[in-house]
């Protein structure tokens, strides 16, 4: 496994979350990493659909959590989390919303990760080295107008943001 794949801000926009589940698939990832915002609980079973493990930290809009905890189990999924510790592929992983920029910026400077995914501002970004932060945007397009994902090469640290 050398590539993953990133998500962020769905925002209960069906057809987008299609769109990037076709599109992992495609690619033959393994491991999504979503950073939250679902936002409701209809939005899960599409990811049955998904060839790859899922990852996922709550969002500060998702609702009725514990609704999407349930259509998680039925998934075989563990319940969410706010923070997720990872490894994979070698890397030490964060995933995270990111609401707080105090809180991300804590784990970016713990030195504990060598990749910070995050979302919440709906902008895809890659910035740093090490570790390197990466938000693959948001897969609803509501805000930026552009429906994005990201994969993240693991050996080379390197991101493409994908538009769908």
């Amino acid at each position: 496994m050398t590539t993953i794949g990133l998500m962020s801000d769905t925002h209960d926009k069906l057809d987008a979350v299609e769109r990037a589940i076709d599109f992992f698939n495609q690619s033959g990832v393994r491991h999504v990493l979503h950073a939250g915002d679902l936002n409701s609980a209809f939005v899960v079973p599409l990811f049955s659909r998904l060839r790859a493990r899922l990852h996922y930290v709550w969002g500060n809009n998702d609702g009725d959590q514990e609704m999407i905890t349930a259509r998680f189990k039925e998934l075989g999924l563990p319940p969410p989390e706010n923070f997720e510790s990872l490894k994979l592929g070698g890397r030490r992983i964060a995933l995270l919303h990111g609401t707080h920029p105090g809180i991300v910026e804590a784990v970016v400077r713990s030195g504990m990760y060598d990749v910070v995914v995050r979302g919440h501002t709906h902008r895809a970004k890659v910035t740093g080295r090490r570790p390197l932060v990466v938000n693959p945007g948001e897969v609803c397009g509501y805000l930026t107008g552009k429906e994005t994902v990201a994969l993240l090469d693991l050996v080379r640290l390197r991101v493409r943001i994908i538009e769908l």
